[in-house]
């Protein structure tokens, strides 16, 4: 055995993979890169360090009977034999082309555990802007390229809870740190702790080389509602409410417009437009209302839906200020219909894309949290922001638009937005239908990936790349800010949660002592004392205890209702006969 070696090579062997007979199990382990020295050519030139990659592993015994097992528990383990599977990665030429061995390896070539350096140089780890965690299993610092990453799209997904929010914050907090201005889609109000300094423990902190770190500064969280709803943000975020179009409106609620609808709307805005300069959505209403149309009132009702929502304002907020240098904006969508989410992205988005092509605003991220609710593929749902975040997709990158999706189910997001996305950070997921939707849209997953894929722990990540020549494992750094996406403890909460207190007594309309009512106990130490079972009742519940409202001596009930009609009163034959009805009378005094 060769001093350092962890195993050799022997059986058949071919140009794509071998076998190893292992001789350190604690260095070789399914997903261990190995390095073997290639001289099976005639010229020296070819005589290289080779990368290679562990598959499978599989450990057996030839002296362990079946009667032996049966026994019980066996003491030498020694004589066991370890045989790994490698696939063949290649190597770098003189020129920096990955190189695959045309020429076998030889049997007995002995294995060693892949250096640092060769690992980076053959995998394409040799960027070093965006630190985003380490080699899964190693010490190997994953950094990714922020051009590569920005103009080439970018896609995380996952399943719920296995970290793709947290993941998500990890590039974003490289992204701040390299000045990159960002426009962040946050329906569930995740992404405003980015402000705050993260916790966590040191020896973390140190592992991966980072400090913790707030972007309060950075930071600036819009609420398409009010403060009311949303305390947290920072402004409110308004859309242009002059002078809209038909498009506009329809926009918002497409499967409540016909075609009736939506000449009505059209006809309304015309006149607009040929007897005013500048037109708010009240003077929409107003004209529509004019109409002669029953159809009308579905277009108004519509309107006064999307005029209620207070989101149109004729000082709305401007792409400018949404995306500047160093500055992140998180569009905060809590409190939002649904409805008007799709709405709001497509007309931001759309004018975001238009301020870029005319270089008003600088290069940056467009970041989609959940985007299979606004780019959902086709089948599944419509929503008006499908179309330009499709745009974005594929032509983004000409004008340095870069973005960021962010999903739980890739199986319904729009296919021509997730096959744009150069690189791809995917951590655990087992839908049968989402791994086939990463199967075929995303490039470099094999069936090897697929079992990755759900098997991944949490904060574990496969990186998927074009700077990289395959897919690799990439254990997550902690965050710098701290996380805002944590699951809700329920046994927690239902353990500690107390019901919030009573209402207090409005001062000066507090309750007079009660009054005996006729016929009652006149003791007033009875009267004004509850019974023993209330107290006990009102310990229990800790509610102030109230006596019964005082009863007016001379109140009078209200008189009764009269009938409306007069009772029914028999005529009798004579004082003598007997009573019944006229019924009674025909069936029974017929006999008589």
């Amino acid at each position: 055995m060769v001093r350092g070696s962890v195993g050799v090579i022997f059986g058949e062997t071919g140009t794509f993979e071998f076998k190893v007979m292992v001789f350190d199990s604690s260095k070789v382990y399914r997903g261990a890169y190995v390095k073997v020295w290639h001289d099976a050519s005639s010229d020296e030139k070819d005589h290289t360090w080779v990368l290679g990659q562990v598959m499978a592993i599989k450990r057996y015994s030839d002296s362990f009977s079946i009667e032996e097992a049966m026994k019980g528990q066996r003491a030498d383990k020694s004589a066991d034999k370890i045989v790994a599977e490698v696939i063949i990665i290649g190597s770098r030429d003189e020129t920096g082309m990955l190189r695959a061995p045309v020429i076998p390896f030889s049997p007995g070539s002995p294995i060693f555990a892949a250096d640092e350096g060769l690992t980076r140089s053959v995998l394409g780890l040799t960027g070093n802007e965006m630190n985003i965690g380490m080699l899964e299993g190693t010490n190997i610092k994953v950094q990714l390229s922020v051009n590569s990453l920005v103009q080439k799209h970018c896609s995380i997904l996952a399943k719920t809870g296995s970290g793709k929010s947290y993941t998500a914050s990890v590039l974003l907090e490289e992204l701040l740190d390299q000045n990159i201005p960002m426009l962040i889609i946050d329906p569930h109000s995740e992404y405003s702790s980015l402000k705050v300094e993260g916790e966590g423990s040191p020896e973390d902190f140190k592992r991966f080389g980072v400090k913790p770190k707030g972007y309060g500064n950075n930071i600036t969280v819009y609420t398409p509602a009010s403060k009311a709803i949303n305390p947290d943000a920072d402004e409110l975020f308004r859309l242009n409410g002059m002078n809209l179009t038909v498009r506009d409106l329809t926009s918002v609620f497409p499967d409540n417009f016909s075609t009736t609808h939506t000449g009505i709307l059209y006809e309304a805005i015309q006149k607009l437009r040929a007897e005013m300069e500048t037109y708010t959505i009240d003077d929409i209403i107003f004209e529509v209302g004019n109409d002669k149309s029953k159809a009308k009132w579905i277009v108004i009702n519509a309107l006064e839906q999307i005029r209620d929502t207070n989101i149109l304002s004729p000082n709305p907020t401007s792409i400018s200020e949404l995306f500047q240098k160093g500055k992140a904006a998180v569009i905060d969508f809590k409190g939002v219909a649904p409805e008007l989410q799709s709405m709001i992205v497509a007309s931001l988005c759309s004018g975001l894309f238009e301020a870029r092509k005319l270089n008003q605003i600088p290069p940056g991220m467009l970041v989609v949290e959940e985007a299979h609710n606004y780019a959902p593929e086709k089948g599944f749902s419509k929503t008006t922001s499908t179309d330009i975040l499709r745009t974005i997709a594929s032509e983004g990158r000409k004008f340095g638009l870069g973005m960021m999706v962010v999903s739980q189910r890739p199986a319904r997001v729009d296919k021509n937005v997730l096959s744009q996305c150069g690189t791809q950070v995917i951590m655990k997921v087992t839908n049968p239908n989402d791994l086939k939707a990463i199967s075929k849209g995303l490039e470099g997953v094999t069936s090897y990936v697929e079992e990755e894929l759900m098997r991944l722990p949490p904060g574990v990540a496969m990186l998927v790349s074009n700077e990289i020549e395959r897919p690799v494992l990439v254990d997550i750094r902690i965050r710098k800010s701290k996380h805002g996406g944590e699951s809700v403890n329920v046994l927690h909460a239902a353990r500690t949660h107390t019901p919030p207190p009573p209402p207090e007594l409005i001062a000066g309309n507090e309750p007079s002592a009660s009054v005996p009512a006729p016929g009652s106990v006149s003791d007033p130490a009875v009267s004004a004392s509850p019974s023993v079972e209330t107290q006990q009742s009102n310990d229990i519940l800790d509610i102030p205890v109230m006596d019964a409202p005082v009863q007016d001596s001379a109140f009078t009930p209200p008189p009764k209702r009269k009938p409306s009609r007069p009772p029914r009163v028999e005529n009798r034959d004579n004082e003598g006969s007997e009573g019944g009805g006229k019924l009674f009378k025909k069936l029974f005094r017929a006999n008589r």
